[in-house]
């Protein structure tokens, strides 16, 4: 996977590519944060960047926030720029993971798995 450091240029281009932002305009998104595409999602604007298409298209299943930016090979931080933006336009939709108080307790996790494993 490419780094932000790669590349000279790699500075620069983060900059243009969040038009010099640094901060997303949500911060309650987290690498767990679920992603997916609006039906029917608006058409983008013509000053859309390839990397907002390109999220749009992975999109239309399922992703986590985490996941996008592996595929687009960016940091996570950038985007979480790019990502706030189409959730503000109303391109994407993001989902929060699974609340801590709704998961299952690790101890009945481990009881169940010992119990499974005493049935072979």
């Amino acid at each position: 996977m490419r780094g932000s450091t790669d590349h000279p240029d790699s500075a620069l281009r983060s900059y243009v590519i969040t038009r010099g932002r640094t901060r997303p305009t949500r911060n309650t998104m987290g690498l767990d944060t679920l992603l997916v595409a609006t039906e029917p999602a608006p058409p983008l604007p013509p000053s859309a960047t390839r990397e907002q298409h390109a999220l749009l298209r992975m999109c239309s299943r399922l992703l986590s926030l985490v996941e996008s930016a592996a595929h687009l090979e960016l940091p996570v931080s950038l985007v979480k720029v790019l990502v706030s933006d189409l959730v503000d336009s109303g391109h994407l939709t993001a989902r929060s993971g699974v609340p801590r108080a709704v998961r299952p307790d690790s101890q009945l996790l481990q009881e169940v798995l010992d119990g499974l494993r005493r049935l072979h």
